[in-house]
């Protein structure tokens, strides 16, 4: 309350009376799987060339799907993208000490952004600095591939470079060397050892980081995907990470059905299940699953793989065919990173509302290659959907015919309960419970009385009214769409004593036209005098 003590006049600023609910984002994506290179954090990539500054280019599909996944969901118009680098537990840091000038000085150390023998294909040299007599300059170098033997990199230029000059060891310089190249490297980070004075490395030739011992051979396992939660200390890794991300609201893992790295279906069984199990326990973001390759059995796929049903995922088949940037020839990719991308840009451009269905598949083959080599592993037929869409596996059929090319047409979830059955009704109920629980915060230790109640109640009604406006509610009132009922009728006096305050809210959720009926019949003209 405030308080009025000497005569005068009393300047007050009054709250709004209601509080706007922001709506969360739901296009945000996160993808875990193998890649090229880069750092095991969660890392928030915007453009596939972002992707490939920081983790590499594409990959034989034998060694990962992620690459190809995460260049068809920015095909498909995706905008952001958390990536997980799934690597073997086994796998370590290449590092590399710089040479100083004088014994005893605290050398740097140089280290790869993230663990694997890629880093063993990392050069750097020290030059002196280009204006600073007493800076100096840092170049590193990355190959793809075998680096040229004698090493040259004018004559064989690397797949990356950097360089950073005017580099100071200070670390109160406005060009601290360590500052400066953390931040914007995609390939290394450079460390001093704490407790002594930092002093400027010497002049050298190339130095390669040491080669790891990393066995190419070794396969990442079910628990290298899911990773580590971080609780040693450590940033988490893999689905962890992902799970770490607050932001993330679609999720993928392509590789669970890469039956070349992969070998066991065990394995996959249990990536599918943490997947699954992340959803579940968050409620906060829905998987995109896949059919494994070379299922042509429709009748068994149900089967096999929507064995554990769930009301926060879907899954889709059959796999895609495009065109390996390397080769030219045409290869098979899960569509789930290409379905990711078509539901961010659905998000954006109609609303979680709007089924993620009927999106030609952009990134694709758009002809056949070869007679039955076409932009599809399969093609499928109405008899075949007829099959598969009941048991909430989502097709991807080939409109060519008709001029409207590769479309999903599916957009069932594989839930058990009929209220979950439409991906967007999912969706839609994840987005307003996110979107009320984040701008509710307010309410708590709030006076548990009617007051409070009455602006809680308006608070909702007002965000609901936009929700409904913006066509995913059904009804053509307010009252009809939704109610917010926060009073005596929803707590009891044990509730208040016990400071629960409890609201009800109910939506008339919108469901897709899946199933458009047209009756014709004829019409008799009558005779006229």
């Amino acid at each position: 309350m405030p308080e009025y003590l000497s005569p005068g006049t009393y300047v007050e600023e009054l709250p709004s009376d209601v509080l706007p609910i922001q709506g969360v984002s739901t296009s945000t994506a996160g993808f875990a799987g193998l890649t090229e290179r880069g750092p095991t954090h969660a890392t928030l990539v915007t453009s596939w060339p972002e992707y490939q500054r920081w983790y590499g280019g594409i990959l034989d599909p034998a060694q990962s799907y992620l690459p190809i996944a995460v260049q068809g969901f920015f095909t498909n118009g995706g905008q952001r993208l958390f990536v997980a680098r799934v690597v073997a537990q086994s796998a370590t840091a290449t590092t590399a000490t710089l040479t100083l000038p004088a014994d005893g000085d605290a050398a740097p150390t140089v280290t790869a952004a993230g663990p694997g023998g890629w880093g063993g294909r990392v050069y750097v040299r020290v030059i002196p600095a280009t204006r600073n007599t007493n800076g100096f300059r840092l170049q590193v170098a990355y190959y793809r591939g075998k680096p040229p033997d004698p090493f040259d990199p004018v004559k064989s230029p690397p797949t990356v470079s950097e360089d950073y000059d005017e580099l100071g060891a200070d670390p109160h310089a406005g060009r601290y060397a360590a500052g400066v190249v953390n931040a914007a490297s995609h390939l290394i980070s450079l460390a001093w050892p704490p407790g002594r004075t930092p002093s400027p490395p010497s002049q050298g030739d190339w130095t390669p980081l040491a080669v790891d011992a990393d066995d190419p051979s070794v396969k990442p396992t079910a628990s290298d995907f899911q990773g580590q939660d971080g609780a040693d200390g450590g940033a988490p890794t893999g689905l962890e990470a992902l799970a770490a991300v607050d932001e993330v609201a679609i999720l993928a893992v392509p590789d669970a059905v890469n039956t070349a790295l992969i070998t066991d279906d065990a394995e996959r069984g249990t990536i599918v299940g943490n997947v699954l199990d992340q959803c579940e326990k968050l409620k906060d973001r829905f998987a995109i699953l896949d059919v494994g390759p070379g299922e042509a059995d429709v009748a068994k796929i149900a089967t096999k793989y929507v064995g554990r049903r769930s009301d926060y995922a879907a899954i889709y088949y059959p796999h895609l065919r495009i065109l390996d940037p390397a080769t030219r020839a045409p290869i098979l990719v899960p569509p789930s990173g290409f379905v990711a991308g078509i539901y961010a840009n659905n998000d954006v451009s109609r609303g979680v509302h709007k089924a993620p269905a009927n999106y030609q598949v952009q990134g694709i083959l758009t002809r056949d290659v070869q007679p039955g080599v076409g932009p599809l592993e399969f093609a499928i037929s109405k008899g075949q959907h007829d099959i598969l869409n009941p048991q909430g596996v989502n097709v991807i059929r080939d409109f060519r015919a008709t001029g409207q090319g590769i479309r999903v047409w599916g957009a069932r979830t594989i839930a058990s309960q009929p209220d979950w059955t439409y991906i967007n009704v999912r969706r839609l109920f994840t987005y307003v419970e996110e979107s009320v629980e984040r701008s509710l915060q307010w309410v708590v230790f709030e006076p548990n009385s009617e007051p409070t109640w009455a602006r809680l109640r308006r608070t909702v009604d007002t965000f609901l009214e936009q929700v409904w406006r913006d066509g995913a509610l059904m009804g053509s009132t307010r009252q009809a769409a939704y109610f917010v009922r926060c009073d005596n009728s929803t707590m009891s006096a044990d509730d208040i004593l016990n400071g629960r305050l409890i609201c009800l809210i109910g939506l008339a959720a919108v469901r897709p036209a899946e199933f458009v009926v047209l009756r014709f019949s004829q019409k008799t003209i009558e005779a006229t005098a």
